[in-house]
């Protein structure tokens, strides 16, 4: 049996990617990406809730979403990059699985994101500023996490490997 599985970390840093090749290798776990269930459950994209409502209105809808998603066994839950922001999401996630970091440096980050204009908060005319800010705000409650996987210069495989080894613990 395996502790549920919550991965976090900043945009770009591989948790979709990740929680995918985890939950192929492991058939039994529920695949959950909580900023897919909010766009499903509103019927909008996560840029157009930004717009149309604002990014307060999107955590109100994340906090729901994590809420409801944490509860049973044998999950992997992806969150957004905010979301651990929130000391009450923070406390849930904690006490319901395992919570990975996937630390990755700035350059890294700025590398994978410099082309994808679907990240709202990274939608300006420098992104890398900005980034960089929200790097150094959220990187206290990451570093919260039970544990801390720097990706950098891991490949998926390691990666991967290091969460179950960490998860089985």
């Amino acid at each position: 049996m395996m502790n549920n599985i919550i991965l976090i970390g900043m945009p770009a840093s591989g948790k979709t990617t990740i929680a995918k090749a985890i939950a192929e290798l492991y058939p039994e776990l529920t695949l959950i990406d909580t900023d897919s269930v909010v766009e499903k459950t509103q019927g909008l994209k996560i840029t157009e809730i930004f717009k149309k409502y604002s990014e307060d209105y999107f955590r109100k809808l994340e906090y729901d979403t994590i809420k409801m998603v944490c509860q049973g066994k044998n999950k992997i839950i992806s969150i957004g990059g905010g979301a651990f922001e929130n000391p009450d999401n923070r406390a849930t996630l904690l006490n319901f699985g395992k919570v990975f970091y996937l630390k990755s440096s700035l350059d890294v980050l700025y590398y994978r994101i410099s082309e994808d204009r679907t990240r709202p908060l990274l939608n300006t005319h420098n992104p890398k500023q900005v980034l960089e800010a929200l790097l150094q705000k959220r990187e206290e409650n990451y570093k919260k996490a039970h544990c801390i996987i720097d990706t950098d210069t891991l490949t998926l495989d390691e990666i991967i490997g290091q969460i179950i080894n960490e998860a089985n613990a």
